[in-house]
């Protein structure tokens, strides 16, 4: 069987099984198939200017398609979006107003940490808030932040 396929399989077999790969790769999307196939034209060229036996010629296919998705998949994956300036804020994250708060117009907040990337927020209360006050999250809804004053022995708490 190997002597077969090493007398009958020649190099542009090799080159059009990659071309084959390489278009099925534009059907899928998922760049598995590229590997592939660029390993399979490669292995097409060499054959071409070299004669070898088809064991090498797989050998050769197998370790350039692992070779091409190694490569894919350390230098060109999709990197995670960075973080800085991200914080996991939680309801009882602290800030210090700083544009006083009335009950149905908005006010703005500078908090300890970042929330959602940023420090300064426009924020809503249920009572009126006079600047400079201590004051938590209590709620979010979308990107509309609302906060309470601090009760003096929470203040005392966290200080």
């Amino acid at each position: 069987m190997l002597e077969l396929l090493n007398d009958n399989l020649l190099w542009w077999h090799w080159v059009v099984t990659g071309l084959i790969l390489l278009a099925a790769e534009m059907l899928t999307g998922t760049f598995l198939l590229l590997g592939l196939g660029v390993a399979a034209i490669a292995v097409g060229m060499i054959d071409l200017l070299i004669n070898i036996s088809i064991i090498t010629e797989l050998v050769l296919w197998l370790v350039f398609s692992l070779v091409v998705l190694i490569v894919w998949f350390k230098w060109f994956r999709i990197r995670p979006v960075s973080q800085s300036g991200q914080s996991n804020y939680r309801l009882d994250t602290l800030g210090t107003v700083v544009d006083s708060i009335t009950p149905h117009q908005r006010g703005k907040v500078q908090f300890d940490t970042p929330v959602l990337g940023n420090s300064t927020w426009p924020v809503t209360a249920s009572t009126s808030i006079t600047e400079g006050t201590r004051v938590r999250i209590v709620r979010v809804t979308g990107q509309l932040i609302e906060v309470e004053p601090l009760q003096e022995n929470q203040d005392h708490g966290n200080a």
